[in-house]
């Protein structure tokens, strides 16, 4: 476990390039890097609202901001602005992302105050161009692929459930949707997922205080407990893919239940008994 106490963990991606665990902290706009083999931790301030970030090809990273998609071209580096997203509406910002097998960057937007079908997925290329994928979105989040790479994942949270995609790869085109697991009878609310090799979806469950584990026909497997209860999302790393990192949360707990739950807020490490796929990286 490593001790955070962050507001609003979420995003962890594992860089497979310096055996890095990625994750931010939302609201305070933290990018977060933390080595388990030595232990060391850093972190600095993107200066707004911060979604997710993920490695480039390149060096540096993509991240997904409260203004629209963003790059650095090394951790310290200062930010840059490669694309807008609903400059119009400044009371929506970017949320949770991911990296398709073509190296393009999945984003998705929602109100600061979750009002309904607010937001929408985007798709950035690595030309820096976006394309709107789906709109009338309310808490767009967790965001994934199976490992033959002809299945997307998506989680709404305020449908509580997972949806499915027909993927096509080359062209980065969804179709078909359809739910692929209904999760309004389960404690919590869909978060981040994770994809594992054998195909199984982990989902974190928010308000949950738990990660479940779907088959890719979407029954429940099994179940991972935490001793707090806001799960944000999940990701697999270490240098066998096979430790599951969980980010964690603070924000929606009331004083007591802070208290109650000291290590809210902080990233766990469970062995998963099975490997990861390994992260995609952004193109551009």
């Amino acid at each position: 476990m490593l001790q955070t106490g962050a507001e609003l963990g979420e995003g962890p991606v594992w860089d497979a390039r310096d055996s890095l665990l990625l994750w931010v902290d939302l609201h305070k706009g933290r990018f977060h890097r933390y080595d388990p083999v030595s232990g060391q931790a850093d972190w600095r301030d993107v200066g707004q609202a911060l979604g997710a970030v993920m490695p480039r090809e390149r060096e540096g990273y993509v991240l997904a901001v409260h203004d629209g998609f963003a790059t650095l071209d090394a951790f310290r580096s200062p930010l840059r602005t490669v694309a807008l997203v609903e400059a119009d509406r400044p009371d929506n910002r970017m949320n949770d992302g991911a990296c398709d097998t073509r190296g393009r960057f999945w984003a998705g937007t929602m109100a600061d105050d979750s009002a309904p079908h607010a937001g929408a997925l985007y798709r950035l290329s690595a030309d820096g161009h976006v394309t709107e994928v789906l709109r009338g979105t309310s808490v767009s989040n967790g965001i994934g692929w199976n490992p033959e790479d002809d299945r997307m994942y998506y989680i709404d949270s305020a449908e509580r459930r997972v949806d499915v995609f027909a993927w096509e790869p080359d062209a980065g085109h969804v179709s078909q949707r359809r739910v692929l697991i209904e999760t309004t009878g389960m404690a919590g609310v869909p978060d981040g997922l994770a994809v594992d090799e054998e195909g199984c979806i982990w989902v974190a469950f928010f308000g949950g205080g738990c990660v479940r584990r779907f088959t890719s026909s979407g029954i429940l497997d099994l179940e991972v407990h935490l001793p707090v209860t806001q799960v944000t999302s999940c990701a697999f790393g270490g240098s066998g893919l096979d430790v599951l990192y969980i980010t964690t949360a603070r924000r929606g707990l009331p004083a007591k239940s802070r208290v109650g739950q000291p290590h809210a807020g902080d990233v766990f490490a469970v062995d998963a008994g099975v490997r990861g796929v390994p992260c995609n990286l952004f193109a551009g």
